[in-house]
């Protein structure tokens, strides 16, 4: 990496056991790309409502590559007991980022295909997943909002904001604007090798 490492705890203590890791992920993460300019991880206690017993600890992993924007994976579990190690939440936040990498690469090899026809590509920038619908940023047009049920085989939970997703755009604008007919993350594309 160009940049070193930033991990931050924000409304926790930190924990060295979490830190070392994340030191492991992020090593593993290299694995998957040739060139990881930098990488930024925030450890945190979201907002909860006050009547709420159970602290969720949440993860952020910011990753820079060169040649595209930064890929942004997050993570959020409930915290049981204080004996938990929150091994689960960090590892499903790389896995994300993991994914991402493997996408960005595949593209960039040529191994992804889009015929014509099959859509356009677009990056997710925003998720809203109490309210089931998002936005997806597509070259050239404003953000394309879509719903839950537009995502191809019911993936929407997989979703995550910085991955890259071939979109088909509907023929009449939705509740909000420009809207995203079918949404299928790149995954789920025929891969040519």
């Amino acid at each position: 990496m160009d940049v070193p490492l930033q991990i931050a705890f924000k409304n926790l203590e930190s924990s060295a056991f979490l830190e070392a890791l994340i030191r492991e992920r992020v090593a593993k993460l290299e694995r998957y790309h040739h060139h990881i300019v930098g990488c930024r991880v925030l450890v945190e206690v979201p907002h909860r409502a006050p009547a709420s017993g159970k602290v969720p600890i949440g993860i952020s992993v910011e990753v820079e590559v060169p040649g595209s924007k930064s890929i942004v994976a997050k993570d959020q579990e409930e915290r049981h007991d204080s004996k938990n190690d929150h091994t689960t939440v960090v590892n499903r936040a790389f896995d994300k980022v993991q994914r991402q990498l493997e996408d960005h690469n595949a593209i960039r090899r040529g191994e992804v295909k889009v015929h014509e026809g099959a859509g356009t590509s677009g990056r997710v920038v925003r998720l809203f997943p109490e309210q089931n619908y998002g936005f997806i940023e597509v070259a050239g047009s404003a953000d394309l909002y879509f719903t839950r049920n537009a995502v191809v085989s019911g993936s929407y939970d997989d979703l995550s904001v910085g991955e890259t997703v071939v979109i088909t755009v509907a023929t009449s604008e939705g509740p909000m604007g420009p809207q995203a007919s079918s949404v299928r993350r790149i995954g789920q594309e025929a891969k040519v090798v």
